[in-house]
C-alpha cells in the first residue's frame, strides 16, 4: 500500500515520500510504502517528506507559501525543512556506472532549509518537498506516536492530510563502535562568514558546526594543531588555522590555550577521538606543513612546501613540539583516543620511499601512539610502512584477503564507480548502504575528507557552497561537504547528511542485535540475495525498501530479545 493524493493536472498534487527518495522538480516521486512500518531508537531521527506540486494550469497563480504542520502530541518532537535545489555543475565523471540518479549538470535536491514556521514555498510547474524530522530524545516518551500531517494554503484551507505512525522502542542503541572520522575545515568557516580566525565569532561558529558533526554520528574530528597540509596546491597555502601557538625566543615555546579550548568543545559535543593534523604534505610526504612561528620580528611562516620533509630544522621543531603535545594530550584528553597522520594518499614506489623517509623523522616521537593514513596501495601495508591503513573502498580486496585487522575504509572523489558514496547525483541508497557494509566487513573506522570544505580544489580560492557544490568544478557535487553555512553561523544540513546519519544508526542497531542474537543472524538479514551479495563494497542493493525493511526486522529482533512486545504488524 502506498500513500499519495493522485490529482489531475488541474489540481494540487501531494505525495508522502520516505527519506531515501529524492524529489526532483520534473518527476513524480516514489510514494511512501506503508507495508513497512517505521521505528527508531530514542535520540534517533525518523524522516519523511511531503512532496507537492501546484496545479499545472496556465492561468493558475500562486497565492503564497503553504503551511505544513504536524498535529497532535507528537508535534513537539518534529521539525520541518524545505528541500531546496542546489547547482551541480559536475554530476558525474564520464564513463561512470549506472548507479546514478542523473549525470547531467543541473539543479538537484539537497539543501534542507529550516522552516520553523512550517511555511513551504511551492514552485510553478515543478515538484518540491517538505522534509519532516521526528526525534524523541529519551526513552521516557517511547512507544507509538501518531503524526497527523496536513498542508494548508494561505487562507487556511486544508489541501492535504495524512497520518504516520512512528514507534520509538524502549531499548537504547549502543554508541557507535567504530571511529567515524570527518575532516573539519576551520578555514572555510572563517572565509565564508568573514570573521577573524579564532576570534570569538569564529569559535561560536566552530561550536555550532562541531555540534552538527556530532549529531550526524561523527566521533572523530581533524584538529588543526597546525594548518592541515591537505588539498593545498604544491607551493601554495591555505588560510592559516593553527591552534598551537609557537614562539621562537632562544628556543621554542608553546601555547596550548587554543587547543585546550578546542578539546573542551570536542568533549562538550561527545567527540571521542582527536585527529592531529598531518605531519607532512599530501601525496607523498615530500615537504612540511605550513607552520607559523612568532619571532621578535613578528609572525613568520617557517615551514611549508619550500622546506623538505627531512629538513633538520623540522626535526628540531618536532623534537620539542611532539613531546610537549603528548604531555598536553595526556593531561587533557587520553592518548589512546588520539590519532596521528604522516601523509595523506601516498601512492607508488617513489612515494613509498619518501613516506618512509618522512616517517623516520618523527617515528621515535610517535612511539606507542596510533598512526593511520589513507591510501590505496597495498605495498604500503605489506612493507610495514603503514600498519594501520585507511583503505579506499574500491581497493579493499587485497587488504581483506590478507586478513588485515581493524581495517578502516574511506571514499572520496575517486570512488565514483561501483561502490558506495554520497554525491548529490547519486540515489540515497548508495549513501545508506555504508552502515551495512562497515558492519559486515567488521571495519574499525570510516574516514571522509569533506565535512565542510568550502574551497576550490587545491584551495586556490574560497567558494560559496550555495552556488558551487563542486569545489570549482573539480569534484562531483557534494563530495566536499555535507553541511551548508547558514546565516548567523548556523549549519544548514542536507539530505545526504540525514541519510549518512541513518547509516550510522543502522550500524548501531546491527551491532546491538549481533550481541543479542549473533552476527550470523544479522548478516543473513542484510544480505540481499542469499549469496553474500551485500557483504562486499562493490555489491549491494539499490532497492530503497530493502534498507527500510531490514532496519525494521533488526529493530523487531532487538525488541523481542529485550523483553518488549514488538509492534503489531508484519513485514512483507
Amino acid at each position: 500500500m502506498t500513500e499519495q493524493n493522485p490529482a489531475s493536472e488541474d489540481g494540487w498534487s501531494f505525495v508522502l515520500v520516505d527519506a531515501l527518495e529524492k524529489v526532483y522538480p520534473d518527476a513524480p516521486p516514489r510514494p511512501f510504502d506503508r507495508t513497512i512500518p517505521m521505528s527508531v531508537f530514542p535520540g534517533e531521527t525518523a524522516s519523511v517528506q511531503v512532496a507537492l506540486r501546484p496545479p499545472m494550469k496556465h492561468d493558475f497563480r500562486l497565492s503564497g507559501a503553504l503551511e505544513v504542520s504536524v498535529d497532535g502530541p507528537a508535534a513537539g518532537f518534529t521539525s520541518i525543512s524545505q528541500v531546496e535545489l542546489v547547482p551541480c555543475s559536475l554530476a558525474a565523471f564520464p564513463e561512470h556506472d549506472a548507479g546514478y540518479d542523473r549525470d547531467t549538470p543541473g539543479l538537484y535536491p539537497d539543501l534542507l532549509r529550516p522552516a520553523p514556521d512550517g511555511l513551504i514555498q511551492p514552485l510553478y510547474g515543478q515538484w518540491t518537498s517538505a522534509w519532516i524530522d521526528f526525534v524523541v530524545p529519551s526513552a521516557e516518551n517511547a512507544g507509538e506516536h501518531e503524526l497527523g500531517i496536513s498542508v494548508r494554503d494561505a487562507e487556511g484551507n486544508t489541501l492535504f492530510a495524512t497520518h504516520l505512525c512512528v514507534t520509538v522502542v524502549h531499548a537504547h542503541a549502543p554508541e557507535l563502535e567504530i571511529v567515524n572520522a570527518h575532516w573539519f575545515h576551520c578555514d572555510g568557516l572563517a572565509s565564508h562568514y568573514d570573521v577573524e580566525v579564532f576570534s570569538e565569532q569564529h569559535w561560536s561558529i566552530i561550536d555550532a558546526f562541531m555540534g552538527s558533526a556530532a549529531r550526524m554520528g561523527a566521533n572523530s574530528l581533524l584538529t588543526p594543531t597546525w594548518t592541515p597540509p591537505l588539498d593545498t596546491a604544491i607551493g601554495g597555502t591555505r588560510l592559516a588555522t593553527q591552534l598551537i601557538g609557537i614562539r621562537d625566543d632562544s628556543g621554542y615555546h608553546f601555547d596550548f590555550s587554543r587547543l585546550e579550548r578546542w578539546v573542551g568543545l570536542c568533549a562538550k559535543h561527545g567527540i571521542e577521538y582527536l585527529e592531529i593534523a598531518h605531519l607532512f604534505t599530501q601525496w607523498g610526504a615530500k615537504a612540511t606543513p605550513a607552520i607559523y612561528v612568532e619571532t621578535a620580528e613578528g609572525l613568520e611562516r617557517r615551514f611549508g612546501w619550500d622546506v623538505p620533509a627531512t629538513s633538520s630544522s623540522y626535526r628540531e621543531l618536532m623534537a620539542e613540539l611532539l613531546p610537549a603535545l603528548r604531555s598536553f594530550l595526556a593531561e587533557h584528553w587520553s592518548l589512546d583516543r588520539v590519532i596521528f597522520h604522516i601523509s595523506d594518499e601516498p601512492e607508488g614506489a617513489e612515494a613509498l620511499a619518501g613516506y618512509q623517509r618522512a616517517k623516520g623523522v618523527v617515528a621515535d616521537l610517535l612511539d606507542g601512539l596510533t598512526v593511520v593514513d589513507a591510501l590505496s596501495d597495498f605495498e604500503f601495508y605489506r612493507s610495514g610502512a603503514v600498519p594501520n591503513p585507511v583503505v579506499a573502498s574500491d581497493a579493499v580486496a587485497p587488504f581483506l584477503a590478507a586478513g588485515v585487522k581493524d581495517l578502516w575504509v574511506y571514499y572520496c572523489v575517486a570512488q565514483d564507480t561501483g561502490v558506495a558514496n554520497r554525491f548529490i547525483s547519486m540515489p540515497s541508497v548508495r549513501n545508506r548502504v555504508l552502515g551495512h557494509q562497515l558492519f559486515a566487513l567488521e571495519c574499525a573506522g570510516f574516514l571522509h575528507w569533506g565535512f565542510n570544505f568550502y574551497n576550490s580544489a587545491h584551495s586556490l580560492a574560497p567558494v560559496d557552497p550555495f552556488k558551487d557544490t563542486c569545489a570549482g568544478g573539480a569534484f562531483p557535487g557534494g563530495d566536499a561537504f555535507l553541511v551548508y553555512p547558514g546565516p548567523d553561523g548556523v549549519p544548514w544540513e542536507s539530505i545526504r547528511y540525514r541519510v549518512f546519519a541513518q547509516a550510522m544508526w543502522d550500524h548501531r542497531a546491527l551491532s546491538l542485535l549481533a550481541k543479542l542474537a549473533g552476527r550470523e543472524e544479522v548478516l543473513a538479514l542484510i544480505d540481499t540475495n542469499g549469496s553474500g551479495g551485500s557483504l562486499a563494497m562493490d555489491s549491494f542493493s539499490y532497492d530503497p525498501l530493502h534498507y527500510r525493511r531490514v532496519r525494521e526486522l533488526v529493530n523487531q529482533g532487538i525488541v523481542q530479545r529485550v523483553g518488549q512486545t514488538p509492534p503489531a504488524h508484519q513485514l512483507i
